[in-house]
């Protein structure tokens, strides 16, 4: 059973700093994209950062230049520093990688962590 395990939320003021950790566990072949999204109370849930198996990654236009995403394959983390941050920053974020368990055939599924809070206050 694949499992994604977020940690690092918490509250800070703004202007400050976090960084978010999301583990992979299980039986896992290989992790392809991994990256994070935040849904804010009353909003759709959207992405904020990913980052490729080779190592590209994209970001969203709010975030650009203030966050940065980072993987270290060999412990199967995903990271998300998140720098000056904002109260719009405010949100539940959460982890996703596309992970081919083994025996799974090559095929990759899509799966979720159960998310980290982040409040940012002014």
């Amino acid at each position: 059973q694949v499992q994604l395990v977020e940690s690092g939320g918490g509250l800070v003021q703004a202007g400050g700093s976090l960084r978010l950790s999301c583990a992979a566990s299980g039986s896992i072949f290989s992790i392809n994209d991994m990256g994070w999204a935040r849904q804010a109370p009353g909003k759709p849930r959207e992405l904020v950062a990913e980052v490729t198996s080779g190592g590209s990654s994209n970001y969203a236009d709010s975030v650009k230049g203030r966050f940065a995403i980072s993987r270290d394959d060999a412990k199967k983390t995903v990271y998300l520093q998140m720098n000056s941050l904002k109260p719009e920053d405010t949100a539940v974020y959460y982890c996703n990688a596309q992970i081919t368990p083994t025996g799974a055939g090559g095929y990759f599924y899509g799966y979720w962590g159960q998310g980290t809070q982040v409040t940012v206050s002014s």
